[in-house]
C-alpha cells in the first residue's frame, strides 16, 4: 500500500483522551492522520519513537463522518524497532511504517465468532514463502511450492499460540520488493518483542477478527508519535 504516508501525529495526544466528543479534548487520532484508506474502519498502531518495542493499537469506526474508537490494547513491535516502510531490509526486525490495507486473516485456531473477513485454517501443509528466488515471495503457499526453500520461510503451523489468530498486513504485498520484506502480520503476542510484526494480547485479537468488516475496506496505519515517522496531516 503506502509506505511512508501516514507517519506522525499532528500533536501527541493522550491514549486516555482518544475518541473524546468534539470540542472536549484533542481530535479523535484517525482524524489527525494524512490518510486513512478511505475505508469505515482504521486500526492504528502507535510506538513512542523508531526505537520502541512497545506500543499501542487501537481500532476504530468511522460513523457520521466521526471516527469512534471501538477497542484499545497494549502492542508490540518488532526487536530492532520501527523503520520507514519504503527503506526496510529484510532480516532486520523492524516493523514498518506506513498505510496498509488487510488482504486475510488465519490462524491456527478456528475463526472467532463474528469474523465476516477471509480467514484461512492453517494447517501442516500451510507456509508464508520468504524466498527472494521464489514467484510465491511473501505469499501464502499451501503446500509449499518446489521454488520457495523452507528455510528461507516460515512454517505457520510452528508458531501455533503467536498464529492462533492473525491478519495479513498489506506491506509489500502488491507488488513485492524483494529483499524489502515478507510475512508482516497482526497476530497474538509471543514472549517478547516481534520479528517486525505487530503483536496483542490473544483475547484482543479476537476482537479485531470479529470487528474487521470488508464492507468498510479496513486498514492499518504504524507510526510514531514524534519525529520523522511520525503522522501528520500533509
Amino acid at each position: 500500500m503506502r509506505p511512508g504516508v501516514v507517519l506522525a501525529l499532528v500533536s501527541a495526544c493522550s491514549l486516555s483522551l482518544l475518541g473524546a466528543a468534539p470540542g472536549a479534548g484533542p481530535e479523535p487520532l484517525p482524524a489527525s492522520l494524512a490518510d486513512t484508506g478511505g475505508g469505515g474502519q482504521l486500526i492504528v498502531a502507535q510506538a513512542p519513537d523508531t526505537k520502541a518495542t512497545t506500543g499501542t493499537v487501537s481500532w476504530w469506526d468511522l460513523r457520521d463522518g466521526e471516527w469512534v474508537r471501538a477497542g484499545s490494547a497494549p502492542a508490540r513491535f518488532g526487536a530492532g524497532g520501527l523503520v520507514d516502510g519504503d527503506t526496510r531490509v529484510q532480516g532486520t526486525n523492524t516493523t514498518p511504517t506506513g498505510l496498509y490495507d488487510l488482504p486475510f486473516g488465519f490462524g491456527t485456531e478456528p475463526a472467532p465468532a463474528g469474523t465476516a473477513v477471509e480467514y484461512r485454517a492453517v494447517n501442516d501443509s500451510s507456509w508464508w514463502c520468504q524466498d527472494n528466488d521464489s514467484r510465491s515471495y511473501n505469499r501464502w503457499t499451501d503446500p509449499l511450492p518446489a521454488d520457495c526453500r523452507a528455510a528461507e520461510s516460515e512454517h505457520l503451523v510452528d508458531f501455533r499460540e503467536q498464529y492462533a489468530y492473525a491478519l495479513v498486513i498489506g506491506f509489500n504485498y502488491d507488488r513485492p520488493v524483494r529483499g524489502r520484506g515478507a510475512g508482516i502480520f497482526l497476530h497474538v503476542n509471543g514472549r517478547a518483542a516481534t520479528a517486525g510484526c505487530v503483536s496483542v494480547p490473544k483475547d484482543d485479537m479476537r476482537r479485531i477478527l470479529a470487528w474487521a468488516r470488508p464492507a468498510a475496506k479496513p486498514h492499518i496505519a504504524i507510526g510514531t508519535e514524534h519525529g520523522a515517522t511520525a503522522v501528520s496531516r500533509y
